[in-house]
This record gives structure tokens, C-alpha cells and sequence, in this order.
């Protein structure tokens, strides 16, 4: 049984705010921030916008994609750390909004790595054949747990959303190989606190988040017997540029082979590796056949990576 993508979709809020929107609420500006993080704007979702309505329209345009129809769901995975509500969850309101009254429903807490998390709990599911067709979304809406005056955290953040349905594949596509790791002692390095704002401590993130992508990116690539110059294309989590940059040069990955969002849409969470996935496809940038990795880390702390062969 051969497990992989057969469509892939994504949302996005229409409410831009730009980097000079935001040096009207804190203390920063444009240049600090495009120079540091590489964001130029970020989607905000409406007040009366909730998580499980993105992640309804991303799942919509991936099943559109798949060509498939929601009741032949038989489960959804909302990967997502800011659900509507603690319950019912995402997936039960989502499966409710879709109509997929076929399908099992649960929510995924593994923050920016939950996609990961996601897809590979659906391959299980897909490979011992007790389903055929899973669901998986990443969904955040992170504005409503960001300190806008924080400015050292609320530059990055954004909303929105990404899905794809994962099905059988044709031999030799597919997901190949996975990685997916915890360290729960990492907890205090970003989380949400009492008063349910994000809290980061940035300098320990990026240590570890430029050492864990690179590294298990060469692990998933070399546990299917090939090597790093073997990737065609890398779908990082868009968490910062320099994060992002400093994995692709410690893998001799050229610029136009990563899915580079980051500018357009800050970090999103659980929500950046699938709206980065299904935007590349859409522009052409991934192709049959092509060997991709996605690669993530976020809070747990947390980290994972897939190695795919495109197609179906």
C-alpha cells in the first residue's frame, strides 16, 4: 500500500496588515523586521472568523482538487493549537460544515509540527486498511492568542489554513519515509501562558530549530537510501527566514528548490507547511515524481519531517 497526496488546498483571511501597519500599535518598523524575520505581511482573520471556517474552505478546495466527495471521508485530522472552542473539536465542527458524515473526527495538538503529526497518523490508518480516504488540515488562528505588544512575537504570527487529502498512491509514490520527535523538556521555550498569549523564547528556538530541520531532513532522505542532493524540493515550516535559510545552506539546497511563504504570510502555525505545500503545487513549483521533504519544528517542543514522492 502505497500512502500520498491526492489534493491538496489551502485559505487565507483577505485582511492584510502590513509591517508599517504594525509600527503604529508597537514599538518596531519595517526594515527591523523584514531584515530579522523576512515578513513583509501577514492575513488576520475577522472577529467572527473561526478556525474551523478556514479550515472548512482549505478542505473544500482540497477535496475539489482530489476530486473527491466528502462523504468518502472515513477521517479528519485537524492539526491546530487555537480550536474555536476546547470542545466540540475543530474536526467534529468541521465534518458537521462539510457534510462528511462518514468520517471519525479528531484534533491534533503537536503545534507547527501537528501537519506532520497528521499525515503520518493517516498513513496508518490508510496502510492497515481501516481507511481509504483521510483528511488532514492545519488550521490557526493565531491572532487571537498573539500579545500585540509583544513586538518580539506578534510580527510573526498570522492566520489561515491548509488541507490535503491523503489516499492510495501508484507504486513508488508516496510517503516514503517520516520522522517525528518530542521534547517535552523544551516546553518553557514556547508556549501559551495564563493569559493565553503565545510566549517565546526566540534565541533558544532558533538553536533548535536550525539544528532539528537540517537534521531531519538528511534523516528521512537517507532512511530511504538516497541523499540530500537527491531532494528536488523542500517545504519548510515558515517560522522565520533565517531559520529557513540557515537549514537550506547546511543541506546545499538552492533558493528556488524551498517553498519560501513567509514573506506573504508570517508563521502560521500548524497551518504554514500545508498552505506552503498546496501553494507550490498551484504554481508549478512541484511536480510527478519530484522527491519533496517537508520538514517542521513548533512548540512541545516538537519536530517532524516526511519524505514524498509526488504524485498519485
Amino acid at each position: 500500500m502505497n500512502v500520498g497526496v491526492l489534493g491538496t488546498g489551502h485559505y487565507l483571511p483577505k485582511k492584510i496588515v502590513t509591517n508599517k501597519d504594525l509600527e503604529k500599535v508597537v514599538d518596531t518598523n519595517d526594515e527591523w523586521i523584514r531584515t530579522r524575520t523576512g515578513i513583509e505581511e501577514r492575513r488576520i482573520a475577522d472577529d467572527d472568523v473561526n478556525t474551523s471556517d478556514m479550515a472548512y474552505n482549505a478542505a473544500k478546495n482540497a477535496l475539489e482538487e482530489a476530486d473527491v466527495k466528502a462523504e468518502e471521508i472515513d477521517l479528519i485530522l485537524v492539526a491546530t493549537v487555537t480550536p474555536d472552542t476546547p470542545f466540540p473539536s475543530v474536526s467534529c465542527m468541521l465534518q458537521d460544515k462539510l457534510g462528511a458524515s462518514n468520517a471519525a473526527a479528531m484534533d491534533i495538538s503537536a503545534a507547527c509540527t501537528g501537519f506532520m503529526y497528521g499525515m503520518i497518523t493517516a498513513k496508518q490508518f490508510i496502510e492497515t486498511k481501516a481507511y481509504k480516504k483521510v483528511l488532514v488540515i492545519g488550521s490557526e488562528k493565531l491572532s487571537k492568542i498573539t500579545n500585540w505588544e509583544d513586538r518580539g512575537t506578534c510580527v510573526l504570527l498570522g492566520d489561515g489554513a491548509g488541507a490535503a487529502v491523503l489516499g492510495e498512491v501508484s507504486e513508488g509514490r508516496g510517503i516514503l519515509s517520516f520522522e517525528l520527535g518530542a521534547n517535552g523538556a523544551g516546553g518553557k521555550e514556547l508556549y501559551q501562558n495564563e493569559d493565553n498569549h503565545l510566549v517565546m523564547n526566540g534565541r533558544e528556538v532558533y538553536k533548535f530549530a536550525v539544528r532539528q530541520m537540517p537534521e531531519s531532513t538528511v534523516n528521512v532522505v537517507e532512511k530511504i537510501g538516497l541523499s540530500k542532493e537527491d531532494v528536488d524540493y523542500l517545504v519548510p515550516h515558515q517560522a522565520n527566514i533565517r531559520i529557513m535559510d540557515a537549514a537550506r545552506e547546511r543541506l546545499g539546497i538552492s533558493e528556488d528548490k524551498m517553498a519560501k511563504t513567509i514573506k506573504k504570510y508570517g508563521n502560521n502555525s500548524a497551518a504554514s507547511i500545508p498552505m506552503a505545500l498546496s501553494e507550490s503545487v498551484k504554481d508549478g513549483k512541484i511536480k510527478d515524481d519530484d522527491l519533496i521533504v517537508l520538514v517542521g519544528f513548533g512548540g512541545g517542543l516538537t519536530w517532524g519531517a516526511v519524505a514524498m514522492r509526488w504524485g498519485r
